[in-house]
């Protein structure tokens, strides 16, 4: 069955959020101009699957994932920027698990001050995630001199 989406658009990306709690196995393949998403979830590991053919191409390689355990939040980077999308799917049908996240819809043509990009936001929020921090630079410059001490000659 599919998962039941939000979605919302922004000047460089157009964000789709999976509701899906405790989600296991989660697959996300990007295309240019569809992705699909499939996962498990909940103790009685219920099968999602949805395919969405997009109303405009997406840049596969820009583009991700991140899950949590209430959903799945994708990041789909526009190929063509600051290009609008009325709608996430590419026919005019109305998809019965698809709706409008209404909470981070935002009229963003008419907006000239967003400095950064929901793109760069949305990059930020993964690297906060991460345990990829680097070290302090001085940390490890105190490390380096430490082990250049044995060659005194």
């Amino acid at each position: 069955q599919p998962a039941a989406a939000k979605w919302y658009d922004r000047r460089d990306s157009v964000f789709v959020e999976f509701c899906v709690e405790d989600s296991k196995d989660v697959q996300v393949n990007f295309d240019k101009s569809k992705f699909d998403f499939n996962c498990f979830s909940g103790t009685d590991n219920i099968k999602h699957q949805n395919t969405v053919d997009l109303f405009g191409e997406i840049d596969p390689k820009g583009s991700k994932h991140r899950r949590t355990d209430r959903s799945v939040l994708c990041c789909l980077r526009k190929a063509e920027a600051g290009k609008s999308w009325p709608r996430l799917t590419k026919e005019k049908t109305k998809c019965n698990w698809l709706s409008v996240d209404f909470n981070n819809w935002k009229d963003w043509e008419d907006d000239s001050d967003e400095d950064l990009s929901s793109f760069d936001k949305f990059s930020e929020m993964m690297n906060s995630m991460g345990g990829d921090d680097l070290p302090d630079l001085d940390g490890a410059d105190e490390e380096h001199d430490s082990a250049d001490s044995d060659d005194e000659s």
